[in-house]
């Protein structure tokens, strides 16, 4: 099979295509024959060494995190999935990634695919939907009318945030760069600030905030929340914590493949309730190409997607 791998730490360069072994299904795990993967800010992260406190990776590692395609084998003890079965997988971050044509994995880190996405849809569904599942399922107490202010809501978190929000109708403000205002308005904003021209520090009585991008967004949050507000953050760029100053709440939305999770964001997808944003599609054979562009900040909405089967 072909495959995306690296040797070690290092620039987008260090990805290399390759031709491997098939992998074989051993207890409790399924092969999926894997259509296309989603690349994530994580990919590039782990590969350039900067997660190395929190990940220890085995060389050669084969990326990804995300990927969408059929099983093809199943191993022993496993239930609930068939040979054929569209599924999408979420990868272990420290194990075999879905930078390839097939990927081994645990039972538990596949769901099936909704049948209303496309293979690139689902290639970009679980990772940033368990991130905002969880936030707001699970992290902040939410209950219909509030208003929530979410953080970078034309990324791949964002917007499927921004679609749970408006789902749990909640009352929506968004920050985006000025191009994406329609794009985050037309999946169910209620106003988008755009931060490279205006300033959202001006919003006030926000009952959440949802930051998705830490340092200055995060110092500047404080202030649009009203007392006894809540600041959920995903782990990003350092802050200090201000909670006690501002009469606030402020908490670490703990992200984890739960099946419960993965279940739940397949489940909303299926209901029409979530659809990944996909910013383009690059062959499995461009995945440094694709590094690149998100480390040059050029990746502004959803994800961009590799698929096995153009080129690649």
């Amino acid at each position: 099979m072909k495959a995306i791998r690296y040797w070690r730490y290092g620039a987008p360069d260090v990805l290399e295509l390759v031709t491997l072994d098939e992998p074989f299904a051993g207890p409790d795990e399924v092969r999926v024959r894997l259509k296309a993967a989603g690349v994530s800010p994580i990919d590039a992260k782990l590969r350039s060494g900067a997660l190395q406190a929190h990940f220890s990776l085995a060389f050669p590692k084969i990326p990804g995190r995300d990927g969408a395609g059929v099983i093809d084998q199943i191993g022993e003890g496993v239930t609930g999935f068939s040979i054929g079965d569209e599924v999408c997988v979420a990868a272990d971050p420290a194990g075999s990634g879905t930078y390839a044509e097939a990927i081994v994995c645990a039972s538990s880190r596949v769901v099936k695919k909704p049948a209303n996405l496309s293979i690139s849809q689902a290639a970009a569904l679980l990772q940033p939907g368990v991130s905002a599942w969880i936030s707001m399922y699970r992290t902040a107490t939410l209950s219909a009318g509030m208003s929530v202010l979410i953080h970078g809501g034309a990324g791949a978190v964002g917007s499927q945030m921004i679609q749970l929000a408006r789902h749990l109708g909640l009352n929506v403000t968004t920050t985006c760069r000025a191009q994406n205002i329609d794009y985050v308005l037309g999946l169910g904003a209620h106003r988008a600030v755009a931060y490279d021209r205006e300033d959202f520090g001006l919003l006030r009585h926000i009952d959440v905030v949802f930051d998705l991008i830490g340092g200055e967004t995060h110092a500047r949050s404080y202030q649009v929340l009203k007392a006894g507000g809540q600041l959920v953050y995903l782990t990003a760029m350092p802050f200090e914590n201000q909670a006690e100053k501002y009469g606030v709440t402020v908490t670490r939305a703990m992200i984890s493949d739960a099946p419960e999770a993965l279940h739940a964001v397949s489940r909303l997808a299926a209901e029409g309730v979530l659809t990944p944003g996909v910013m383009a599609t690059l062959p499995l054979a461009a995945a440094a190409d694709a590094h690149r562009r998100f480390e040059a900040g050029q990746v502004t909405r959803g994800r961009i997607v590799l698929n096995m089967g153009d080129g690649g």
